[in-house]
């Protein structure tokens, strides 16, 4: 079995419960205010290591309360930290989330997640079946570096282009497998893309960003568009009651990892992290959410999602 190694943000996720979402100016009653542990990086992490891969993140805290806390949470879901560093002079990072109608809306306030570099990857040894992955909450050099290495060690990689940036073509071509959702998608292509439109119109934009990658476009409840060697594949979603999509996405990209790093087929990979991210909206928070190896194959079981058509 191969690692799965990310490189990417660790957050304290704040979240505010409403009936709706205020218009600009408008102050709205809240229901709730919850703390739960999240970052982009720290839920895929999460994500992949409770699949049972050894799981390794390289990051960044502050070393202020939220820093201890999301340490300890980490060490307990099993991922290894040892290339996570406390940074003095910064507070941990910080997400101001808020939901209402399964819906929401995120500010993301870097701190020490802006300080990762390059040196904080020069370190990692990986291997042929590793599987590198990050996001873009961390600087964009210090991921091409990541990638640099991996791709030297004939390791994977994934690239989460999440929020949503420019990126150079130097590291984009850098990337084995770009996993993005629909709004990514429509920002690094200037096409406008609706949530309703046909598969074969993502599939259209994606070729774009292509170049040799395998592109993958998260649909939410319609499951994922994947294109691999030019070939749309549409794997389908599996219908459940979402109480929180907040780090679904993340899920996904974990879950996904995991398995390609457990040797499987992108077929298969999909169709289990399409099921470990329809179990991980019916939960709220972001890395507290990311269900267990055992959890998905009893969900796979039961639900039997197809593996996918070509389009």
């Amino acid at each position: 079995m191969g690692r799965v190694f990310v490189a990417g943000s660790i957050n304290m996720d704040v979240v505010a419960t409403a009936e709706r979402h205020p218009r600009i100016g408008e102050t709205v009653a809240g229901e709730a205010v919850l703390y739960f542990p999240g970052g982009k990086g720290a839920n895929q992490a999460v994500a992949s290591a409770k699949q049972g891969v050894p799981t390794t993140l390289v990051g960044r805290l502050g070393t202020d309360a939220f820093g201890r806390e999301l340490r300890s949470f980490l060490a307990a879901q099993g991922v290894d930290l040892g290339f996570v560093e406390d940074t003095e002079g910064s507070h941990s990072g910080t997400a101001i989330i808020t939901i209402a109608n399964a819906d929401n809306t995120i500010v993301v306030v870097p701190g020490a997640n802006a300080r990762v570099d390059a040196d904080d990857v020069a370190a990692l040894v990986l291997a042929k079946g590793d599987v590198a992955v990050s996001q873009f909450e961390i600087p964009l050099p210090t991921i091409a570096a990541f990638f640099a290495r991996a791709r030297a060690a004939g390791a994977t990689t994934v690239l989460n282009p999440a929020p949503a940036k420019q990126a150079d073509k130097a590291l984009l071509d850098l990337v084995d497998i770009l996993i993005l959702n629909e709004t990514e998608l429509g920002f690094l292509t200037g096409t406008e893309l609706k949530d309703g439109d046909p598969p074969a119109r993502f599939a259209e934009a994606a070729r774009s960003l292509a170049a040799g990658k395998i592109v993958c476009v998260t649909l939410g409840k319609r499951g994922v568009l994947a294109l691999t060697g030019g070939e749309p594949l549409l794997v389908p979603g599996r219908a459940v009651k979402a109480v929180d999509t907040t780090g679904a996405g993340d899920c996904f990209v974990g879950a996904l990892a995991s398995q390609l790093a457990g040797g499987k087929e992108l077929r298969d990979a999909l169709a289990y992290a399409n099921v470990a991210a329809s179990i991980c909206v019916q939960r709220m928070g972001a890395a507290p959410s990311m269900p267990t190896a055992d959890e998905v194959r009893s969900a796979l079981s039961t639900s039997r999602p197809g593996e996918g058509r070509d389009l």
